[in-house]
Protein backbone atom coordinates (compact mmCIF):
# COMPACT_ATOMS: atom_id res chain seq x y z
CA UNK A 1 0.00 0.00 0.00
CA UNK A 2 1.54 3.42 -0.93
CA UNK A 3 0.38 6.06 1.03
CA UNK A 4 0.36 10.36 0.73
CA UNK A 5 1.45 12.97 2.50
CA UNK A 6 0.45 16.90 1.29
CA UNK A 7 2.47 19.79 1.49
CA UNK A 8 3.10 20.84 5.45
CA UNK A 9 2.72 17.39 6.73
CA UNK A 10 4.88 15.86 9.10
CA UNK A 11 6.52 12.64 7.62
CA UNK A 12 6.64 9.74 10.24
CA UNK A 13 10.42 9.06 11.80
CA UNK A 14 10.56 5.39 9.54
CA UNK A 15 11.41 8.65 6.27
CA UNK A 16 13.49 10.20 8.29
CA UNK A 17 15.54 7.32 9.73
CA UNK A 18 15.42 6.01 5.89
CA UNK A 19 16.50 9.18 4.73
CA UNK A 20 19.56 9.45 6.95
CA UNK A 21 20.91 5.92 5.75
CA UNK A 22 20.16 6.62 2.07
CA UNK A 23 21.60 9.94 1.76
CA UNK A 24 23.52 10.57 5.17
CA UNK A 25 21.13 13.30 6.59
CA UNK A 26 17.47 13.79 6.39
CA UNK A 27 15.91 16.49 3.95
CA UNK A 28 13.56 17.90 6.74
CA UNK A 29 10.16 18.57 6.49
CA UNK A 30 8.14 18.76 3.70
CA UNK A 31 7.44 22.30 2.98
CA UNK A 32 4.49 23.74 1.18
CA UNK A 33 5.08 22.66 -2.52
CA UNK A 34 6.25 19.16 -0.92
CA UNK A 35 4.55 15.86 -1.52
CA UNK A 36 5.57 12.59 0.05
CA UNK A 37 4.52 8.96 -1.43
CA UNK A 38 5.75 6.13 0.49
CA UNK A 39 5.20 2.15 0.94
CA UNK A 40 5.71 1.98 4.57
CA UNK A 41 8.89 1.02 6.76
CA UNK A 42 9.78 0.16 3.08
CA UNK A 43 10.17 3.43 0.32
CA UNK A 44 9.51 6.62 -0.20
CA UNK A 45 9.71 9.41 -2.79
CA UNK A 46 9.81 13.25 -2.05
CA UNK A 47 8.70 15.63 -4.88
CA UNK A 48 8.52 19.24 -5.24
CA UNK A 49 5.73 20.16 -7.19
CA UNK A 50 4.97 23.41 -9.04
CA UNK A 51 1.18 22.58 -10.31
CA UNK A 52 1.11 26.24 -12.09
CA UNK A 53 3.72 25.38 -14.57
CA UNK A 54 2.51 21.74 -14.17
CA UNK A 55 5.99 20.47 -13.37
CA UNK A 56 7.63 18.62 -10.53
CA UNK A 57 10.93 17.90 -9.16
CA UNK A 58 11.98 14.17 -7.70
CA UNK A 59 13.93 15.62 -4.94
CA UNK A 60 14.56 12.11 -3.04
CA UNK A 61 13.57 8.64 -3.54
CA UNK A 62 15.11 5.45 -1.00
CA UNK A 63 14.07 2.21 -1.15
CA UNK A 64 15.67 0.26 2.35
CA UNK A 65 19.30 -1.22 1.58
CA UNK A 66 17.77 -4.95 2.61
CA UNK A 67 15.28 -4.58 -0.12
CA UNK A 68 16.65 -2.75 -3.03
CA UNK A 69 16.62 -4.57 -6.69
CA UNK A 70 13.52 -6.13 -5.90
CA UNK A 71 11.54 -3.74 -8.14
CA UNK A 72 10.05 -1.54 -5.46
CA UNK A 73 11.76 2.00 -6.53
CA UNK A 74 9.91 1.39 -9.67
CA UNK A 75 7.04 0.65 -9.27
CA UNK A 76 7.27 3.98 -5.75
CA UNK A 77 8.08 5.87 -9.14
CA UNK A 78 5.27 4.47 -11.29
CA UNK A 79 3.06 5.12 -8.43
CA UNK A 80 4.11 8.96 -8.09
CA UNK A 81 3.98 9.59 -11.83
CA UNK A 82 0.63 8.41 -12.28
CA UNK A 83 -0.53 10.80 -9.01
CA UNK A 84 1.03 13.34 -10.40
CA UNK A 85 -0.49 13.18 -14.17
CA UNK A 86 -3.38 13.12 -12.15
CA UNK A 87 -2.53 16.44 -10.67
CA UNK A 88 -2.13 17.54 -13.80
CA UNK A 89 1.33 17.47 -14.08
CA UNK A 90 3.21 17.50 -17.53
CA UNK A 91 6.78 17.86 -16.84
CA UNK A 92 9.11 15.52 -14.51
CA UNK A 93 12.78 16.70 -13.00
CA UNK A 94 15.33 15.10 -11.58
CA UNK A 95 19.09 14.97 -10.85
CA UNK A 96 21.44 12.66 -9.79
CA UNK A 97 25.11 12.18 -8.83
CA UNK A 98 26.94 11.13 -12.56
CA UNK A 99 28.08 7.71 -10.29
CA UNK A 100 24.97 6.33 -8.86
CA UNK A 101 24.74 3.85 -11.54
CA UNK A 102 21.70 2.24 -10.23
CA UNK A 103 19.41 5.33 -10.02
CA UNK A 104 20.78 6.33 -13.36
CA UNK A 105 19.61 2.88 -14.74
CA UNK A 106 16.40 2.68 -12.56
CA UNK A 107 15.23 6.46 -14.10
CA UNK A 108 16.51 5.59 -17.92
CA UNK A 109 14.45 1.95 -17.44
CA UNK A 110 11.25 3.80 -16.46
CA UNK A 111 11.11 6.27 -19.60
CA UNK A 112 13.33 9.15 -18.39
CA UNK A 113 15.26 11.04 -20.47
CA UNK A 114 19.45 12.37 -19.54
CA UNK A 115 19.38 16.12 -20.21
CA UNK A 116 22.57 17.32 -19.42
CA UNK A 117 24.89 17.73 -16.56
CA UNK A 118 25.50 20.53 -13.66
CA UNK A 119 29.25 20.56 -13.16
CA UNK A 120 30.36 20.26 -9.34
CA UNK A 121 26.41 20.38 -8.11
CA UNK A 122 27.44 18.14 -5.24
CA UNK A 123 28.99 19.38 -2.00
CA UNK A 124 31.85 17.46 -2.38
CA UNK A 125 32.49 18.08 -6.22
CA UNK A 126 30.30 15.55 -7.61
CA UNK A 127 28.49 16.54 -11.12
CA UNK A 128 24.90 15.59 -10.97
CA UNK A 129 23.18 14.20 -14.18
CA UNK A 130 20.05 15.91 -15.55
CA UNK A 131 16.63 13.71 -16.05
CA UNK A 132 13.32 14.65 -17.84
CA UNK A 133 10.50 12.74 -18.45
CA UNK A 134 6.81 13.82 -19.75
CA UNK A 135 3.96 12.26 -18.83
CA UNK A 136 0.63 12.30 -21.08
CA UNK A 137 -1.33 14.63 -19.16
CA UNK A 138 -4.98 14.15 -17.95
CA UNK A 139 -7.73 13.09 -20.04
Amino acid sequence: MITHLGPGSQAPDWIEDLDRLAFGEPWGPLDDTEHLWSAPRLAFARWRVVEAAQEAELLRIAVDPARRRGGEGGALLRHCEAELARMGIITLHLEVRVSNAAARALYEREGWVARGSRKAYYRDGEDAALYMRELPGPG
